[in-house]
């Protein structure tokens, strides 16, 4: 009976949180996302963290297939948003998928160049001219991915000739690890353009790039799935997680950053 009156207390206190055992300690939930979500995901942890006190979202971001690959090789974690379909279809036929995965926000490729132009880039068809430098991730990486996919469909088209790509892939001089490392080499002015993604391009970055549009026969719409990971330590967390990236709230969060709906 006392231990009734206790316990009747004690949630009327609101000491039991619906995440977490007051005894347990602090709630860690482990998202893995690709490196262009770093922005919103970071909005969103710390809107997490405010409506659930006691738990909290650790951000491991990096290129999708890098970490799928961490993934595959045993790493623990709780969610994975992958930048593409492919890998993230990896880790399904991998068994490592618990519940999903859910396509939760989309996102387009455009071209950036230094803010002066050294190269006098204006559209795509420029990238092959001998000389330019470009930057970019291989193709395992979601962005390499989408460019090179471009690059074929643009090849198709006889104003720019069958060996368009050909003649843009001879001109990278740098294969970066992400979407990110790629614009840092074009803002700091080491190469004269790369493929990035719209969201990667914020109101302060136009001192440091300026956007080339992408043709739109050409281009490619990205989208961006979520799924809960087997062995996810905190389950029910991470599914409250992944609730709040894919709810209207949530929704907000990524259009404001410039992401488009799934």
């Amino acid at each position: 009976m006392r231990r009734g009156i206790w316990v009747s207390l004690w949630l009327m206190a609101g000491c039991l949180s619906p995440l977490r055992s007051p005894a347990a300690g602090p709630v860690e939930v482990w998202v893995f996302a690709a490196a262009s979500l770093r922005e919103p995901f970071q909005e969103l942890a710390q809107r997490f963290e405010a409506q659930h006190p006691g738990v909290r979202v650790r951000l491991n971001l990096g290129a999708s297939s890098a970490l799928r690959t961490q993934l595959m090789q045993g790493a623990q974690a709780d969610l994975f948003a992958s930048a593409d379909e492919k890998n993230m279809e990896e880790i399904v036929r991998a068994g490592l998928v618990a519940e999903g995965p859910y396509i939760f926000a989309t996102n387009r490729p455009v071209l950036i160049v230094p803010a002066d132009n050294p190269a006098r880039i204006s559209q795509l068809a420029d990238l092959a001219r001998p000389g330019v430098r470009i930057a970019l991730p291989g193709p395992e990486v979601p962005i390499g991915a989408y460019a090179r996919t471009i690059l074929q469909r643009a090849s198709q088209d006889p104003a720019y000739g069958p060996d368009f790509a050909e003649r843009v892939l001879r001109n990278v001089v740098s294969e970066e690890a992400n979407v990110k490392a790629a614009f840092a080499r074009v803002a700091l002015g080491e190469a004269d353009a790369a493929f990035v993604y719209r969201t990667d391009v914020g109101p302060a970055d136009r001192e440091k790039v300026r956007v080339v549009e992408i043709p739109e026969a050409f281009n490619v719409v990205a989208r961006y799935p979520i799924a809960l990971l087997k062995g996810a330590r905190h389950p029910t967390a991470a599914r409250a997680f992944m609730a709040l990236v894919r709810s209207p709230e949530g929704q907000g969060i990524l259009q404001r950053w410039g992401f488009g709906p799934p």
